[in-house]
């Protein structure tokens, strides 16, 4: 993007009040290797008739405040001292960053498709943390003013500081204190660090983890990611056409269980994506998307803990099942997975991410996030509600995204080899096919 975007300004926001100086450490989950990036968050609003640019210090002032109960958001990252591999925040009140800009191109019009590239919205968070063990901020904000009086509002939280429930927590009370609109709700939730309730504890069994397995990589599967261009997609399934799905599923299925729209949309999203890439029949794939475990531990995790409280759910087979076997089959998959997680599953996956420092593999994997019930849409920071919400970048990873005013609406935005881009787009729009 270069000159599209030109930073103005960039200030170290503190909390406004004393907040603790200590160590916390982070858990087992928080630690694992391949939760060490940054979660960037894209909201984009409207032009108004007449731009308030003194939001820009009124967004400063609420990120003050909220960095008081959130503190750790304000410390930095670091490995513990004891070589085992653990991560800790050193809360000092460092600050994190809050960046101002504008663009003399793009308006809001520009994210009502997908962008051209991957990396086309990049410098809409200008400072994108590669390595927060480096020393970076574990937040980062930027308002950027656009051409037509808009705003993109990007904001980069660390994952391993947070997941993306907690994050979302986060931003709502941010947004919520940049109004000065504080409800009563928000001012009696709590936000809790509680960490050692995910600390490794002793396990009756050795469960498998397909997730963290190794698969032989047939046919260049990871060469070809690297070395072809990624073209950023983006469709959006309305109730109706989740409905058909959902129909299709059953069907088509042996099993007349009741699927959710989740596992349907991701089970298709997958077998497009798997067809449209004419990979070897014996090729193993899988499907890894976060499932929640607030409530699968016992006891359950307490209302307003915003660390990462999530274990990857792993739908695994290969091309020839994932295509020829059809969507009732993938759902299963899908829904096996998440049914295979309660509380002695996630402590035998503490103790693999803990002991051997398990992490997953990238050869045939999807990986899918669900940012569609995490309340973005509802985010507004005195510019009313965003018109588009999405990440920063549009990556290999598929996210699963709400569209604005319509909540029974999901956006599937994925980037797809540029060799396989026009048969996924053909595939995604025609279940039937």
């Amino acid at each position: 993007m270069g000159s599209l975007v030109h930073v103005k300004e960039a200030t170290v926001i503190t909390p406004s009040d004393q907040t603790p100086s200590s160590v916390l450490s982070l858990s087992a989950l928080d630690s694992q290797l391949f939760l060490r990036f940054t979660i960037e968050y894209l909201l984009v609003y409207p032009p108004v008739s007449d731009p308030d640019y003194s939001l820009s210090g009124r967004l400063k002032s609420a990120l003050s405040r909220a960095l008081v109960p959130y503190f750790p958001f304000s410390g930095r990252v670091r490995e513990k001292p004891d070589g085992g591999g653990g991560l800790e925040v050193n809360c000092r009140g460092q600050g994190a960053l809050f960046l101002e800009a504008v663009s003399d191109i793009l308006t809001c019009l520009d994210f009502q498709k997908p962008p051209r590239h991957v990396t086309s919205w990049r410098k809409l968070l200008s400072l994108h943390v590669i390595d927060v063990l480096a020393g970076a901020p574990p937040l980062v904000v930027q308002l950027t003013w656009l051409r037509d009086g808009g705003a993109a509002l990007a904001v980069g939280v660390n994952h391993c500081v947070s997941d993306g429930i907690g994050s979302a927590e986060f931003l709502t009370l941010f947004a919520e204190l940049s109004k000065d609109s504080l409800s009563q709700t928000e001012l009696r939730k709590k936000h809790l660090w509680d960490r050692q309730l995910l600390m490794p504890s002793p396990t009756r069994d050795s469960l498998s983890h397909p997730e963290f397995n190794r698969v032989p990589d047939l046919c260049g599967f990871i060469n070809r990611f690297n070395a072809e261009r990624l073209v950023p997609t983006s469709v959006v399934f309305e109730r109706q056409k989740l409905n058909e799905l959902k129909k299709l599923a059953s069907r088509l299925g042996e099993f007349n269980s009741k699927h959710t729209s989740f596992e349907v949309l991701s089970a298709h999203v997958w077998r497009s994506w798997a067809r449209s890439l004419n990979l070897p029949s014996n090729q193993i794939l899988k499907l890894l998307f976060s499932i929640n475990i607030r409530d699968r531990v016992k006891p359950s995790l307490p209302s307003g803990f915003y660390g990462n409280a999530f274990v990857v759910g792993c739908a695994q087979t290969t091309v020839k099942d994932l295509t020829e076997k059809g969507l009732s089959y993938a759902t299963m998959l899908v829904k096996q997975a998440k049914e295979r997680v309660g509380d002695d599953y996630v402590k035998s996956v503490v103790e693999a991410v803990s002991n051997e420092r398990a992490s997953p593999d990238s050869v045939g994997v999807l990986i899918l996030s669900q940012w569609s019930r995490l309340g973005l849409e509802k985010l507004d920071f005195g510019f009313g509600k965003p018109v588009h919400i999405g990440s920063v970048c549009c990556d290999r990873y598929c996210l699963l995204l709400p569209v604005p005013e319509r909540s029974d609406a999901v956006k599937v935005m994925v980037a797809v080899p540029s060799s396989a881009v026009d048969t996924y787009e053909n595939l995604v729009t025609s279940p039937n096919a």
